[in-house]
């Protein structure tokens, strides 16, 4: 357990951000498997969007890799051409 005031603030700290990622990457890992799910070409193109705006502020703040999101986009991208 931890003594130190400072190690006892950093792990309310780390609670606190693990809470925010995971919730974050839940709303982004939904929002792409909705987008997968729409049938509707311009629909899905209108949704695409926010969806990409998710997916860059999750690499931005490094919750995930930017090669991640990189190819989440690109294959999302191609998902919706191919409709």
């Amino acid at each position: 357990m931890a003594h130190h005031k400072s190690s006892k603030k950093r792990i309310r700290q780390d609670e606190k951000k693990r809470a925010q990622n995971r919730y974050y990457k839940k709303t982004a890992r939904t929002a792409i498997k909705t987008l997968r799910e729409i049938a509707d070409k311009s629909e899905a193109e209108k949704f695409l969007p926010s969806v990409v705006s998710m997916i860059d502020k999750l690499a931005k703040k490094n919750t995930w890799h930017a090669n991640k999101a990189a190819n989440l986009k690109s294959s999302l991208m191609h998902h919706i051409t191919q409709m």
